[in-house]
């Protein structure tokens, strides 16, 4: 469905993006994972426009998206949930789904209803005329899937969703994303947390300053030991840099 090939993306000076290859098929969940500030939202962005690579390609379904605006890209199916949520606070839930929905086109008549949302996410539906300020961190999260989906995308960006969240929330969204990728939408998740990765991930990607150091399946990659504590166990520095 897409493949990023040769990859490179700066900013400034600053080369964070060094060759990255990603290849994603039709109704897959891949996780992108690493530790911080390792090039994990940057190739998010980077697929979504926000930010123009140097070098390289990104073709979704085909056809070459690389320094498309954002939303052209968009347009062509592939949303993104950034890890700051960004839902519009001062809008209530129905509003922020509503403006999704206005965005895709006044005639657009998607399967995505605020019903079919609202049966998905019943959280939402019970504070749908709350602001989006009222809603706890889970509910802002929830909404800013809801939105995403609302869309209508066939590719779906998300960042960190289980980040700050109590465990049970978390085990809530995976429900949900377990419940999307039954739709046929293909996931790149991003997310630190791998209990939540190997349960709805069948491959998965490890990025290290920039570059991909690593590429398997859900079962090598549970198996491999050695692979997760070189890239993913934080060191007694980071712990403490974590920590602050």
């Amino acid at each position: 469905m897409i493949t990023l090939e040769n990859i490179h993306t700066y900013y400034g000076t600053s080369h964070v993006l060094q060759g990255i290859n990603i290849s994603i098929e039709q109704g897959e969940a891949v996780s992108l994972l690493g530790r911080n500030g390792a090039g994990k939202t940057t190739t998010l962005k980077t697929i979504m426009g926000l930010v123009r690579p140097k070098e390289g390609s990104i073709r979704y379904k085909g056809e070459e998206i690389c320094g498309l605006k954002p939303f052209r890209i968009a347009r062509k199916g592939i949303a993104y949930v950034p890890e700051e949520r960004a839902i519009f606070s001062y809008l209530t839930v129905v509003e922020n789904l509503e403006i999704a929905r206005v965005a895709k086109g006044k005639s657009h008549q998607g399967t995505w209803t605020l019903d079919r949302v609202f049966e998905k996410f019943p959280k939402l539906a019970e504070r749908r005329r709350h602001r989006g300020a009222k809603l706890s961190g889970g509910e802002q999260q929830m909404l800013s899937i809801a939105r995403a989906l609302m869309n209508e995308p066939q590719l779906l960006l998300l960042d960190e969703p289980s980040e700050g969240l109590a465990p049970i929330i978390v085990q809530e969204l995976q429900r949900i994303t377990q419940e999307i990728l039954r739709e046929n939408i293909t996931v790149l998740l991003v997310e630190q947390n791998l209990a939540m990765c190997t349960a709805l991930s069948t491959h998965h990607y490890i990025i290290d300053q920039g570059c991909i150091v690593y590429h398997g399946s859900n079962e090598e990659f549970m198996a491999n030991e050695e692979i997760k504590d070189r890239y993913l166990t934080l060191s007694a520095v980071e712990q403490a840099t974590e920590g602050d």
